[in-house]
Order: C-alpha cells, then sequence, then structure tokens
C-alpha cells in the first residue's frame, strides 16, 4: 500500500540557511553544518520516502549580537519569506513553520504576527530554550499567551542547554543532551502553572518528547511529595493530562523504545510522523521508518493516521 505522509519535522537548508553555514558559522559546541540542500532534493527525498508534505523548519536560536543587533531580524525575515516562495512554488508539498528571531519578546511577537498574519505559514518553531530562557520564565509569557490565542501549532524542537559545554562531555548534543533538554522545558512549564495559563497552547514535541514520557509517573508523582517542586498548586491529574494533550513526532524515535513511553502518556492520535532530514541522513531516516513499520503497538488504521491523519486534522490546510 503507498503511503502519503506528513513529514512534521524536516530542516530548510537553502538561501539564508546555507549562506549563514556556507560562510563559516558555527553553532554552540562547534558544531558546523555543511548545506546542500535543494527544493529539487528535498522533492526527490520525499518521493523515494512516500512523503507528499514536508513542514520545514530552521531550529537554530538566534539573536542579534553587538556587532549586528539586526541579525536575527533579518534572519528570520528572509527565512520566512523563502519558505512562502516555496510553498507557492510547490502547492501542497512544502510547508513551514516560523522562524523567530530571540531577542526579547516583541521582536518574537512582531515576527510571529507577519509570518502567520501576512505570510500564511502553517506555525511557528520555538526551541527547548531560547538562550538561557525556558518555558515559565517571564520571558516566554508574552509569547505564549500569543500563541495560545492563536491555537497555532508550535513545534519544539531542541537545542543545547546554557551549559552544555559542562554536562555534554563533548559528544553531539542529539545523542543525549537534546531529549533531556525538551524534557526541561516541559518540566518547568508543567510545575510553573504554563498549561493552566495557557489551556489552548498546541505544542509538537521533537523526538517523541526525548525523555519526558518516560518520567511522566515520576513528574506526576512529585505534585503529592510534600517537596515543593511546583509554583501553581498543580496535581498528578493535571500532569497526566498535559502530558496526554501533547504531540509527539517520530524523527529519530520511531523504535518501541521511544514509542512505547510515548503511548503510555497520549493515545496514537497525537502521534504524527516526522525524519530529520537533512540533519539526519538518509540511511537512519530509512531504519527509522522500518522501525515504525515494524512496531506493534499500532493498528493499520492508526498507522495510518501517523502518517498522515493527525497531522491533517492538525494543519487544516494539508487535511
Amino acid at each position: 500500500m503507498a503511503r502519503d505522509r506528513i513529514d512534521i519535522h524536516a530542516h530548510y537548508l537553502g538561501g539564508t540557511v546555507a549562506a549563514l553555514f556556507d560562510s563559516g558559522f558555527t553553532l554552540a559546541g562547534g558544531y558546523k553544518i555543511s548545506p546542500s540542500w535543494t527544493a529539487e532534493a528535498a522533492l526527490a527525498f520525499m518521493d523515494r520516502h512516500e512523503i507528499s508534505t514536508q513542514l520545514l523548519s530552521a531550529p537554530w536560536p538566534f539573536a542579534g549580537t553587538d556587532d549586528d543587533p539586526a541579525f536575527a531580524k533579518r534572519f528570520c525575515r528572509n527565512v520566512n519569506r523563502e519558505y512562502a516562495e516555496l510553498i507557492a512554488a510547490h502547492p501542497g508539498r512544502f510547508g513551514a513553520f516560523a522562524a523567530v528571531p530571540l531577542d526579547d519578546p516583541d521582536t518574537m511577537l512582531a515576527e510571529i504576527a507577519y509570518a502567520l498574519d501576512e505570510l500564511e505559514l502553517d506555525g511557528v518553531l520555538l526551541n527547548s530554550n531560547s538562550l538561557g530562557h525556558y518555558f515559565g520564565q517571564p520571558f516566554y509569557e508574552p509569547v505564549l499567551a500569543d500563541l495560545d490565542r492563536r491555537k497555532v501549532p508550535v513545534f519544539l524542537h531542541p537545542t543545547d542547554c546554557p551549559h552544555v559545554d559542562v554536562l555534554g562531555f563533548g559528544r553531539p548534543s542529539s545523542v543525549s543532551e537534546y531529549p533531556f533538554d525538551t524534557a526541561r522545558n516541559i518540566v518547568n512549564a508543567i510545575y510553573t502553572g504554563v498549561f493552566q495559563r495557557y489551556p489552548d497552547l498546541t505544542l509538537i514535541l521533537a523526538h517523541c518528547g526525548g525523555v519526558l514520557p518516560t518520567l511522566g509517573w515520576r513528574i506526576a508523582e512529585h505534585t503529592t511529595m510534600g517537596m515543593g517542586p511546583t509554583d501553581a498548586g498543580i496535581d498528578p491529574g493535571h500532569v497526566t493530562g498535559v502530558l496526554r494533550g501533547l504531540y509527539y513526532e517520530t524523527a529519530l524515535a520511531a523504535a518501541a523504545h521511544s514509542l512505547l513511553p510515548a503511548l503510555q502518556v497520549t493515545g496514537p492520535e497525537h502521534i504524527l510522523f516526522g525524519t530529520d532530514w537533512p540533519a539526519a541522513p538518509e540511511a537512519t531516516v530509512e531504519r527509522n521508518i522500518d522501525n515504525l513499520l515494524a512496531f506493534e503497538g499500532l493498528s493499520t488504521a492508526q498507522l495510518t493516521d501517523v502518517d498522515r491523519g493527525n497531522a491533517g486534522r492538525l494543519f487544516n490546510r494539508f487535511a
């Protein structure tokens, strides 16, 4: 049976992004990216793997610098315009999560408004922390309030924590630091009452939420242990409800090691298909898809919904 997948987790490495990394730019921890992305290469990859649509993202946290205060604003504006051009040039094949500069909440809100209201992009990309700011801290409150009001899908992509130079032991952050930081952000959001204040916040967690699902009962139980971990007077039922309401995508996480914990905290209707291409090489994507197809915890109908149906209900344009 031919599949008709929507790839929630695919990275854009063209145009403005390619120029940045070709100039020698390095990410935190010294990582470099050598982009070779083109729309034609992306479409060919999609056709090889029965993917009808990719939602693109550029998940690197940027702010202005002393030498160039407007850098992040210019970078994200250019990327978002390039997304809109790709979507127009290839109807139905591409969508995009808006790139957002992290200079300050007002700057973030201005780009979100431009990307969603004028360019009509499909959602917003936020990182597991914004240069050290996590959900539940004052920096994020105006942004989360706006996204809650809009009820727009938000793709939460991991990034390095502020102390990765100490905690990472020089290993690639994608091995363990990224899954940890996703959990760190959501735990703080739960304990600080983010989901009480913003019940319509729609979050998609990369990589099946990292380690978050495996901690589900532990996070909930700590609200009863008298240790004062929360600021919001929440109970286990609130934690359970939050974890159930999040969406989890399968990039680098379609093996039972990740899917089983995710399906313990949510239902199959909240699992979305993702590849992480081209950050993940095609051979890894192929093995991850094989894991998904071999997973025995989903019925044929549920697997079809993971491929496309669940995303179609979340993104009306692709229904």
